[in-house]
């Protein structure tokens, strides 16, 4: 089983069953925004009202985010702190930590509630964890019949050198 900080191929069956997902947890909480991100600070997808955000950002701070909380959990002999919630004046960001390897955020305001949003995120990250179980089941059955989808796979060495020439 590939480890949580392993990579991982995204195809775009699972990338679609992902925002099917995402989209209806942002329905269902009446949530402003819902992005999803691995503990690199790679952004994998996002829904809702983005324009106005720098989603770039908002991805590898919420990484670091995750990564700083770890340090205070073992410092107290805690694994993780697998929920984060942060209140503001106006809006609010509910983390939490899905399949042990990717980072789910969701924004939200007055419109929607504490309560409501663990509610749903708890059935959304069920099944994120089963996409992403499914995911990690069939990039392993790649990488063990030999097919690689990396694009990058077949590049040599001499490949790159030819290219700076």
């Amino acid at each position: 089983m590939l480890g949580p900080q392993s990579a991982f191929v995204m195809y775009e069956e699972e990338l679609n069953q992902i925002n099917e997902v995402l989209n209806k947890l942002l329905r269902d909480s009446n949530s402003k925004v819902i992005f999803l991100v691995d503990k690199n600070g790679q952004l994998i997808s996002a829904v809702g009202e983005t324009e106005n955000l720098d989603t770039t950002s908002l991805a590898s701070l919420t990484a670091g985010n995750i990564a700083a909380t770890g340090g205070l959990a073992k410092l107290i002999g805690e694994k993780e702190f697998s929920i984060l919630f942060h209140e503001g004046e106006k809006d609010n960001i509910h983390i939490s930590i899905v399949a042990q390897r990717v980072i789910l955020v969701v924004i939200f305001d007055q419109r929607s509630s504490l309560g409501l949003v663990r509610l749903r995120v708890k059935k959304a990250s069920d099944e994120l964890g089963r996409i992403f179980e499914d995911l990690t089941q069939k990039t392993e059955e790649q990488e063990r019949s030999g097919q690689s989808q990396s694009p990058f796979a077949e590049i040599t060495d001499d490949d790159i050198d030819n290219l700076f020439k």
